[in-house]
């Protein structure tokens, strides 16, 4: 199953465009996840306390472990995030924040390292920048997390930036983008 996590609120979104150009890439069907439709809830004292009690009985069957399960069971995962102040949307990091569930998408051994758990072989971050893109605290994290936390063995990004920069022209640096994808074998 192909899981698109999707943190793009406007509706002529440059960074959707580009990842729905990988889903149809990727071909046939993929479940999505319109973060902004989503009741994502932070970790509050109440829901952490819930939720430690719960993975300590190793309980799993309550609902708030539910995008956890389907995360940890897709094989490929696309997520599309603008690039804002220079992260990405804190809809995605509630996002995490809810999924990061030991037992489910990780484990840690005697030692206290970190065993990924999920059955994913790729995850996608696609982005897009209005101006010169850093990845050091969006993709970056990402891709520090889906190696060494999910078990995510390749992470890959695709970016079209500078695209609110005088001089650029943004439609043909979007267009480029996806046409770099489609020829992608």
């Amino acid at each position: 199953m192909v899981l698109y996590i999707n943190s793009c609120v406007r509706e002529e979104s440059r960074t959707e465009r580009i990842a729905r150009a990988v889903l149809k890439k990727l071909g046939g069907e993929f479940t999505e996840v319109y973060l902004p439709d989503e009741n994502l809830m932070p970790l509050t004292a109440e829901r952490l306390e819930k939720r430690t009690k719960l993975i300590e009985k190793g309980d799993y069957s309550d609902e708030m472990f539910r995008y956890a399960k389907q995360f940890a069971a897709a094989d490929t995962i696309v997520i599309s995030a603008p690039y804002w102040d220079l992260s990405f949307p804190a809809l995605l990091k509630l996002y995490i924040e809810n999924i990061y569930v030991t037992g489910i998408v990780s484990e840690y051994d005697e030692s206290g390292m970190p065993h990924g758990l999920c059955s994913a072989r790729e995850l996608v971050y696609v982005t897009t920048a209005g101006g010169p893109y850093v990845p050091d605290y969006s993709f970056g994290y990402i891709r520090d997390l889906a190696e060494n936390y999910l078990g995510i063995p390749k992470v890959t990004l695709i970016k079209a930036e500078m695209l609110d920069v005088d001089g650029f022209n943004a439609d043909e640096i979007v267009a480029k983008t996806i046409e770099s994808i489609n020829e992608v074998k």
